[in-house]
Parts: structure tokens; sequence; C-alpha cells
């Protein structure tokens, strides 16, 4: 039997391990799946793990106020090394591009333990953009031993890194499997300000709702209040949309977002969602207007068009596909780019009817079939086909 460590510590990276932790579970027989998660995230992890129902077996804890990167990498790399020493895992399983993620891998190297790489391959080519997920992920790349990319494109930024191609699987991307998790079940709002406005079928119905998230590290000064008057512009030319913005907590978001939004009759701020809320708010919203990389991945499964508002994108498939157009940060251009979605419907349609590069549903399977490949316990043969996006 297999020893699988996953290591995690924030709601995204949650919210696409669930699904892979519950897929390697229904193979008992031969793997043993253990959850080590670093609480980088507090808050926001917790809910993930409660919605998805994961129990960690270790929880490192590391969330300090106002935490610095050099805080988290030290106190990962610090807690780590017992609990990897105690398990020796056969792999350590790591997701994405965050600080976590990267000082699990490099951890894992110091004890020599294989990595996995669950979304494997994104690039911007930018190493400040986003700040410091495309070093995160650059390094984890160069550390791990298999790769599970969502995407064909993420696959050929590998390959040119002279990555061997047989350790290279495409998957799709997890987070579809998280989001038609949570969309299968029946969903009553539980954030106050979400059960009053949409208290009623007709009130569903009877608006557009644009939904916003902005928080990234690369967006704080001018950029932020750049995306926050654009939002003031916007809801003043249509009184009759409803903007939403899930508001971090960071104060280099928050005190800008409430001082130039919060006495908005159409815009309502609230503090994060938990994930059922916003996977359910996506679901109603017309359109979306984020910095997240996630978002860029979900909303086009279900059919919304997605501005960016970031300078590039380490996620070019949407952009390729037409459901997501980069925007960047300038106020006059995210005005613009909402304008046409909302008054010229050709537009809007050519968006939101484009087809989505990320994923079917299934990753976390490839995902589990590619390691028990990886390991002997299953031929080539036997495993599942690669999903060819992007």
């Amino acid at each position: 039997m297999k020893k699988i460590l996953f290591v995690f510590g924030t709601r995204p990276e949650a919210i696409k391990m669930a699904p892979v932790i519950k897929e390697l579970r229904v193979h008992s027989s031969e793997f043993r799946a253990k959850v080590c998660v670093t609480a980088q995230h507090r808050n926001l992890l917790d809910e993930v793990l409660d919605i998805f129902q994961v129990v960690p077996d270790y929880d490192l804890n590391i969330m300090t106020a106002n935490q610095s990167l050099f805080q988290i990498t030290i106190s990962v790399l610090k807690k780590l090394e017992p609990i990897l020493k105690k398990e020796k895992p056969d792999m350590v399983l790591v997701h994405g591009d965050t600080t976590t993620t990267f000082a699990a891998a490099l951890a894992s190297y110091y004890l020599k333990i294989p990595v996995g790489h669950v979304e494997a391959g994104l690039r911007s080519y930018d190493k400040f953009n986003p700040y410091p997920e495309e070093i995160n992920r650059r390094l984890t790349d160069a550390i791990s031993d298999i790769y599970f990319c969502p995407t064909l494109t993420a696959k050929r930024a590998l390959l040119k890194e002279n990555i061997n191609p047989k350790n290279i699987f495409i998957t799709g991307n997890t987070v579809i499997d998280a989001l038609y998790m949570i969309l299968k079940k029946k969903h009553k709002f539980q954030n106050p300000t979400l059960k009053k406005v949409f208290s009623t079928r007709y009130s569903l119905l009877a608006t557009r709702l644009i939904l916003v998230t902005a928080h990234r590290r690369e967006n704080f000064g001018k950029p932020i209040e750049n995306i926050c008057n654009a939002i003031k512009k916007i809801s003043r030319e249509f009184p009759d949309c409803k903007i939403f913005y899930p508001v971090h907590p960071n104060p280099n978001i928050k005190i800008p977002v409430h001082k130039i939004l919060k006495h908005l009759k159409n815009v309502y701020l609230v503090p994060p969602l938990n994930y059922s809320d916003l996977a359910n708010l996506m679901k109603i919203s017309y359109l979306i207007l984020t910095d997240s990389g996630g978002l860029q991945e979900e909303a086009p499964s279900l059919g919304k068009p997605v501005l960016v508002m970031r300078c590039v994108t380490e996620r070019p498939e949407a952009v390729g596909a037409g459901t997501v157009k980069l925007v960047g940060t300038d106020e006059k251009t995210i005005f613009k780019e909402v304008k046409k979605l909302l008054t010229d419907k050709s537009e809007y349609n050519k968006m939101a009817k484009s087809t989505n590069p990320y994923g079917d549903g299934f990753a976390a399977k490839r995902t589990v079939d590619f390691i028990k490949y990886y390991f002997g316990l299953k031929t080539k043969r036997n495993v599942a086909p690669q999903f060819i996006g992007g």
C-alpha cells in the first residue's frame, strides 16, 4: 500500500484537492491518504474542509497577522519536517502555486520524497505577475517528479522546460470536479445579505447580477482603486444591476474598497463567501469581474463571461476560447468592456456560449489513475484517457 501525503494551506488549494482526496480514498486497498494543512489561510480554509468533509491528520496552523512570505516559507519548512520524517510518505501531493506549495515541495525534496504537482505547468512568463505565484509554480515544477496538467497548453510549457514527457499527464482541472460536486446539492444561501436579496425566486430572475472578486497582491494600491472607481461608474450607469463583491479581509483591499464603494445602493460588499454560496452566486450571475485564477476556470463551465482584471494570465486557454477577456486594471477599459457586455447581446453571447477548455468533471479520477501508473499499479492501456484542453 502506497502512502500519499496531501499538503495544502489555502482555500483554492483545498477546493481543488478535495476531489482528489475523495477519489484516492475510494482506492483504499492500494493507497493510504494522509492530509496535512498548513492553514496559510485559516478561516477560509476551514470552511472548505467542512463543506467537503475533509478532516486533516495534521494542522500546522501557521497563519499570523500580516504574515510575510518569509514567515510562511520558514514556518512550513520547519513544521513539515518532523511530519515527513514520521510518516515517510511514498509521495507528497501539492497543488498549484501558493507559498505552501513551494515550501512543501522543497521540504520533500530535502528528504528525497517524490513530489506530485496537481495543476502543473501554468505560466505567465512574468515573475512578478502574479506575484509570488509565478515563481512558486516554476520552482515547484523544477522539484516535482510527476505532473498533473489541467490542459495541453500546460503540458507544452513543461516540455519546453525539458521535463520528461513520460511523467506529464493531462487531467483537466479538478476545480470543475469540485464545482459540479457542490452544484449537485440543493442550496440555500448562508450569507445574510444574499439570503435577504434573493429571498424569492422572482428576485433571482428580476435583475442582472455582476460578481466581483479582486484581492491579488499585485493589485494593491492604485490598481485596486482603479477597479473600485470602475465599479462605481458601472453601478451609476446601470442602476438595474446588482453588484456583489466578497471583500478580502486584507487591509490593502478592504480599506480602499469600502472607502470608494460602501455608500452605493446597488453594490453589496460582503465578507468572503463560503464556497457553496460563491459557486451558486456564480451560477446566477450575468457576468464576472475578477483577478482570481480559479474563477477563470470555473465560470466558463457555467457559461458566464469573465473579464480578468490583470495584465497577464497563466490561463490563456479560456482567452483563446473567447469566454475570458483580459481587461487589465485601467478604470476606463474595465467600464467600457462591462458596458459592452451589458448593452450588446451579440457580444455577450460570443463569450457566454464559448467552450470551457478546463475540464469535464473527471480530473480527480484521471489523477489517481496516473498515480497508479506511476507506481506500477496500472498498465498504460488501463489508464483513463487524458483530457485534451486548450
